[in-house]
């Protein structure tokens, strides 16, 4: 029976180089790496779920580092369990973790309860920062993509005719900002 070594990246965002971490896979010899654009929290995401299906009984999942897997203790701990019933094996590169042992077991669930804790520190702390910018008489959050200015020319040029898809090429923005201005201006 022939195994593999499967490797798993994932960034959070669009703007994250996942370079480093592929090539850390590709030193590690993994036969294929899925790179994920995605955020660890979201249980079912694309490339992880390529991944999955291509794991069979005697294979290995790599990855770099456990929090690059899931961030929720909940998600970590159910994919070592899927992972488990199958038969695969997981490597963390910078973390001495090896699920056959009741040690490297041990390991990974201390390992998931810090990746969680500081996700929750994290949000804890954005929450704080909001309150605090509302105090002061600040919104917090996005600024808005459109300034009232360039809001009105859009109303504008689509009461003359002008696409939708032509407004967004224009202002830089989405098909949908220019659909949620203009309705808006309908529904306000």
């Amino acid at each position: 029976m022939t195994t593999h070594r499967i490797g798993y990246s994932r960034v959070s965002t669009l703007d994250q180089d996942p370079s480093s971490q592929q090539d850390a896979l590709e030193r590690a010899g993994v036969d294929r790496v899925f790179v994920e654009h995605f955020t660890g929290t979201r249980a079912s995401r694309p490339e992880w779920d390529r991944a999955r299906e291509q794991l069979r009984a005697g294979d290995t999942l790599v990855v770099t580092r456990l929090d690059r897997l899931g961030r929720s203790t909940k998600d970590l701990l159910e994919i070592s369990q899927w992972l488990e019933a199958r038969g695969v094996e997981l490597q963390v590169l910078e973390q001495p973790i090896d699920t056959r042992t009741p040690e490297g077991r041990m390991f990974f669930t201390i390992l998931a309860a810090f990746a969680q804790f500081e996700r929750d520190l994290i949000v804890a702390r954005t929450k704080d920062g909001l309150a605090a910018a509302r105090a002061r008489g600040r919104a917090g959050g996005r600024r808005p993509k459109l300034t009232p200015q360039k809001t009105t020319h859009i109303l504008e040029r689509h009461g003359s005719g002008e696409s939708v898809t032509s407004l967004a090429a224009y202002f830089g923005v989405s098909r949908q900002t220019i659909y949620r201005t203009l309705d808006g201006e309908t529904n306000g």
